[in-house]
């Protein structure tokens, strides 16, 4: 790590013009190798809060706490794997499929959150979220600044489709993004409606058929079948609360949480 030549290669690297100008000078100096640490973990943490913030994943569950005996089919194996992030370098695609309340979006954040980890860029937003927006910009300058933005991301995660329907306009704007991205970057798509569906979503448009044969091409599909985890929580919080209550009528003492 102190060999001189990487050293300098790492100083170019980081463009520190004024040290490798005087490199003659400090070449041989102790400090160097720990400064050009430091100012790589300092840029490094800078790039990862950025990329964090510009994700908008939000608070999520983390893998390790998934719970994978509650959905009555689900293909760990494969979800682990997205983890190592290989299909990015095929740009491959993501779709997990399922019913509300499965874990989608936990998953589709979690494979996010590894690529924002490993130095890609990321952008997750809701398909209403993200298609209400691209709509409503009122100048073709405007639509193509924002669709670049979509399109040049690492990794897109696109939450929620099929929870809505939507215009021509939407599915025109959907099916131009997923064509900039087509065989170059992946997508990863949530969503409650399998793609022959799909047609319903985005009613009476043209470009359905071509949008599904993009994003199933080269894709991993996740299947997920099961009840909702939601409303199990919610059950479990109405009993433990009801239990509470009734431990509380009758005079018994409820141990401290």
């Amino acid at each position: 790590m102190n060999n001189p030549d990487i050293l300098l290669n790492r100083a170019k690297a980081l463009r520190l013009n004024g040290l490798i100008t005087h490199w003659d000078e400090i070449a041989d100096a102790d400090w160097l190798a720990a400064v050009l640490q430091w100012e790589e973990e300092e840029r490094s943490d800078r790039s990862m809060r950025r990329r964090t913030r510009a994700a908008r994943l939000g608070h999520f569950k983390q893998l390790s706490d998934y719970d994978w005996h509650w959905p009555r089919r689900i293909d760990r194996a494969a979800v682990e794997d997205l983890m190592t992030l290989s299909f990015m370098n095929d740009a491959a695609n993501i779709v997990f499929i399922g019913p509300n309340g499965v874990g989608k979006s936990t998953l589709a954040r979690n494979v996010a959150h590894q690529a924002l980890i490993c130095g890609h860029t990321v952008v997750f937003r809701t398909a209403s979220e993200m298609l209400g927006e691209l709509a409503a910009l009122d100048s073709d300058a405007a639509l193509r600044r924002r669709l670049h933005h979509y399109a040049a991301a690492d990794v897109l995660a696109i939450d929620e489709v099929g929870y809505l329907s939507y215009s021509n306009r939407h599915a025109d704007l959907l099916f131009e993004l997923i064509s900039r991205r087509y065989e170059k970057r992946s997508t990863i798509i949530t969503t409650n409606r399998p793609f022959a569906d799909w047609s319903e979503v985005f009613p009476n448009a043209a470009c359905v058929v071509s949008l599904v044969d993009r994003l199933m091409h080269r894709s991993e599909v996740i299947s997920i079948e099961g009840d909702s985890y939601r409303f199990k929580e919610a059950a479990e919080r109405s009993k433990a609360q009801r239990e509470k209550r009734t431990s509380r009528s009758s005079g018994e003492k409820v141990p401290a949480a």
